[in-house]
């Protein structure tokens, strides 16, 4: 789908096998997540919703011409596009996301003219850390020298940053995303991620919004997310322990719920 002159997005329909008066969901996963960390979570989600779940413009599948903008608001921008593509009605969907796109649900927000019925986000980034001896090196990087330097980039995730012993599945998922990697779009995005942050936002998210958070996972930052939920003005909050169930129909489970909730009020 073209997004704008120069970006088309991958975008994939999943449909219930019967209508229902269900909210369509709109599905942004991570950055470079690949489709098959969600199965679970897409094959449950299908029985009851209609999802359009979203491919944003940093991920392999992207089509891109010419020199492009991967920061947050241009990728939020994109979703809103598409939203208004598929012609959602206010309150008639609601947005899910998972890390960096839970991000980009939070940015695009201020920019929909169709609000949803609310926001499910999972493990949302309000920062994104690149240590400064990285950084440097990465603005210096040759792209095509990626697929040599890959291994080392998953050594530090597994030693630093992941959890492994609570989840090993989260380290692998992030091994597979790395390997399909667009090394080109990959060190654009890093360099404009690095300046970027979300706290601003979040008082301007008006509609009932469920952070799902992983306490174990901590390269999402727990105490971030505590004071996401602080600044948001309609929110709850449900921790389930590991990206490992975050990915799992249990999530699912908690968004019928949540929904259920929402039309009791």
């Amino acid at each position: 789908m073209p997004t704008t002159p120069n970006v088309s997005l991958r975008v994939i329909t999943f449909t219930p096998p019967v209508q229902n008066k269900q909210p369509a969901v709109v599905f942004v996963a991570g950055w470079v997540s690949l489709i098959k960390g969600w199965k679970e979570v897409l094959r449950e989600m299908t029985k009851d919703f209609k999802i359009y779940y979203i491919e944003t413009r940093e991920k392999i599948s992207s089509k891109v011409k010419g020199k492009v903008a991967y920061s947050v608001e241009a990728s939020g921008k994109d979703i809103v596009y598409l939203i208004d593509y598929y012609r959602l009605k206010s309150q008639e969907y609601l947005l899910f996301g998972s890390s960096l796109g839970a991000t980009t649900i939070i940015d695009c927000y201020r920019f929909l003219s169709h609000k949803p019925r609310c926001l499910i986000l999972i493990g949302p980034n309000a920062v994104f850390r690149v240590p400064k001896g990285w950084l440097a090196f990465i603005k210096v990087f040759y792209p095509p020298l990626y697929f040599s330097f890959r291994p080392v980039v998953k050594w530090y995730l597994k030693t630093f940053r992941l959890d492994v012993q609570s989840d090993y599945e989260q380290y692998e998922k992030y091994c597979d995303a790395l390997d399909a990697g667009d090394p080109w779009k990959l060190k654009k995005a890093v360099l404009t991620l690095c300046k970027y942050e979300i706290w601003d936002l979040l008082p301007d998210i008006k509609v009932p919004t469920l952070i799902v958070g992983a306490s174990k996972d901590k390269l999402h930052e727990p105490e971030n997310l505590k004071r996401i939920v602080s600044l948001l003005p309609s929110v709850s909050y449900i921790d389930l322990e590991t990206n490992k169930r975050t990915h799992s129909i249990e999530v699912v489970g908690e968004m019928r719920q949540y929904l259920d909730k929402l039309v009791q009020k």
